[in-house]
């Protein structure tokens, strides 16, 4: 996979870089704020090589890459040359549900690694305990607990910085500010208020005795204040002296109000969904765990469950348990592996086989969206095998009331955060919720999985052959709207003189291989192409019609005779309006001049393409 190519191909195909006004990446996805969605040709990300699926929600334009979006992410951000910092509030309106669930992702998004990281910390230590090979009194326990533990206490931190970039504040004065709130000389002034019941005040101004250390809701609410605090500093401050006073009234302003307004109100919800968590646990502690399990993969699909997942993590810090995030996402992740499982058994394609069982493992370790994107969404039986796996395991848990100790990515690598005080019990009936989730998932998926008529047709013809090799794929050089050869204005082509193929009306003036091979000739005037496959196919790239009459104008090669290329590789550039706007043509045949030595040349039966997405199966 060349990710530099593919970096480029996702900045142009979201709109270009002027259309994006955010980015973050999690576990599989890229997740863009566009200006405009419109301008995102979201039909050709889906068929781009390396992307796996596109997804619209929570305020966000997701790309899917798979385990390898970090290195993508890494070559898409150089291409927006700072424009993030500096672009506010120009990209389009969204709604009040869309920019909440915007802005919940986008903070904690980047502080998953580090509560994943004690999450596992945490499950390592329960598994060392319960096989007594260590003492939770011993310091080999105290020492791996603190650092587990650190993540989580100083959680307002971590949020400070990601909410700072996210409300464009200074980082350095978020995380000020969140360090007052978990100031030793605070908590000590709370400890004591609280034990001789007097109050605390700053002049008139009455300040809650909260402890804020592990929380979640104070921290984000008092960030968003600031904001406004530091921008209307910047506003009121000669720029003389705007280096010294902007400071001092954000951190002063945002302090007081952190400690009398912000930090409170935050407290107060975080404790109200507490609450919650404890009124639906004693009376339908298996309702929620049944309707999550069911519907996640739908709310991944569209990247809401960033919108929930947060609520796990403050369960754990607030009651010391989790029994709604956890016990829900968990049996769907192992469900949707279960399906992807069944799929790669029972599909006679070597391609789908390869990808189910590797998406099916990466699921039941906790990564759903290569299963989602790559098995279920294709095929769609998977999805609902997936669904009533998820929902039948989540029921069980639900039941058993199955607690989480520690966050983490839900799946079989994270099981030990369900060892609890009570032994191996409660361990037991995650694993059986897993089991379950597994096993209906996937019988429910071979049963209703079929292999796609196209899929099965080119099996067949493969093993009447004897040999895969005998299969070769031509793909698309440029995205657009096929034609059949017959329907091309010029004769030539139209009566297949030349040879068999398909034809395509560029939509994009960029045209690359579509073979992975060697140019053998690029005419002076830069119209046709000739290229041959390893594989022994030979393609002829005609570029328009009678558009030899140019000479070259509107047309800029990039490649010549010789060279060795891939598929994807950037052939020519082709000023399509410029050659329209002569008179002539821009239908595009694509031939397979020696169609003589394949027993068949079958066309896709696709409308239109992307590039990069296959049009021709060749059969020798």
């Amino acid at each position: 996979m060349n990710y530099e190519t593919l970096a480029t191909k996702i900045v142009e195909l979201v709109g270009g870089a002027d259309n994006i006004s955010g980015l973050t990446h999690c576990a599989t996805r890229l997740r863009f704020n566009l200006k405009d969605e419109s301008k995102a040709q979201t039909e050709a990300l889906k068929t781009t090589p390396g992307v796996l699926g596109v997804a619209k929600g929570g305020g966000q334009y997701q790309v899917i890459i798979g385990n390898d979006v970090e290195k993508v992410y890494k070559l898409v951000r150089p291409f927006l040359n700072g424009n993030l910092e500096n672009d506010k509030d120009q990209g389009e309106k969204k709604g009040l549900g869309s920019r909440f669930i915007d802005t919940i992702s986008s903070i904690f998004t980047p502080v998953l690694p580090a509560i994943t990281a004690s999450g596992m910390l945490k499950a390592v230590l329960a598994l060392l305990v319960a096989f007594k090979w260590i003492s939770a009194q011993s310091q080999i326990y105290q020492v791996v607990n603190l650092m587990a533990d650190a993540a989580f206490y100083f959680l307002p931190l971590l949020l400070a910085i990601s909410a700072a970039k996210k409300f464009r504040a200074n980082t350095y004065l978020a995380v000020m500010i969140g360090g007052i709130l978990l100031h030793p000389t605070f908590i000590q002034m709370v400890m004591a208020a609280k034990q001789s019941g007097d109050s605390i005040h700053f002049g008139f101004l009455p300040i809650y005795p909260a402890s804020y250390a592990s929380s979640v809701v104070p921290i984000i609410l008092t960030i968003w204040c600031m904001s406004y605090v530091e921008a209307f500093a910047k506003k009121i401050t000669p720029k003389m002296i705007s280096f010294f006073v902007v400071p001092l009234i954000t951190v002063f302003v945002t302090g007081l109000i952190a400690l009398v307004a912000a930090g409170p109100l935050g407290f107060h919800i975080g404790n109200g969904l507490a609450s919650v968590v404890l009124f639906l646990d004693a009376h339908v502690g298996w309702l929620v765990p049944m309707v999550l399990g069911t519907v996640l993969p739908l709310l991944v699909m569209t990247g809401t469950h960033y919108g929930i997942v947060p609520l796990g993590p403050a369960n754990i810090m607030n009651l010391g348990y989790d029994t709604i995030i956890g016990p829900s996402n968990m049996p769907s992740n192992i469900a949707q592996g279960g399906a992807a499982l069944a799929v790669a058994v029972k599909s006679k394609n070597n391609d789908i086989k390869q990808l189910g069982f590797s998406s099916g493992f990466t699921a039941v370790c906790g990564i759903t969206e290569p299963a989602l994107y790559g098995i279920h969404l294709r095929f769609k039986t998977p999805l609902y095998a997936s669904m009533l796996g998820g929902g039948l395991g989540g029921l069980f848990l639900g039941l058993m009331g199955v607690r989480r100790y520690a966050p983490g990515s839900p799946g079989l690598l994270t099981l030990p955060v369900y060892i609890g005080k009570d032994g191996f019990t409660n361990l037991a009936y995650a694993v059986i919720g897993c089991v379950i989730a597994f096993v209906s998932a996937f019988i429910a998926s071979y049963i209703l999985f079929k292999e796609e008529k196209e899929e099965s047709k080119e099996v067949e013809l493969m093993q009447e052959l004897g040999e895969q090799e005998k299969l070769q794929k031509i793909y698309a050089p440029v995205t657009g709207e096929l034609i059949p050869l017959t329907d091309v204005s010029d004769d030539t082509f139209a009566q297949e003189i030349l040879g068999k193929g398909i034809a395509i009306l560029p939509q994009s003036s960029e045209f690359v291989s579509p073979i992975a091979g060697k140019v053998t000739m690029v005419y002076e005037t830069m119209h046709a192409i000739g290229l041959v496959s390893n594989s022994g196919a030979e393609i002829l790239i005609h570029i328009g019609i009678d558009t030899v009459k140019l000479n070259g104008k509107y047309f800029t090669s990039h490649i010549k005779k010789g060279d060795q290329v891939a598929v994807g590789t950037p052939l020519m550039t082709v000023d399509l309006a410029g050659i329209k706007s002569e008179g002539f043509s821009t239908e595009t045949p694509i031939i397979i001049t020696n169609s003589n030595d394949f027993e068949e040349i079958l066309p896709t039966d696709e409308k239109n393409v992307a590039a990069g997405q296959p049009i021709l199966k060749l059969i020798k």
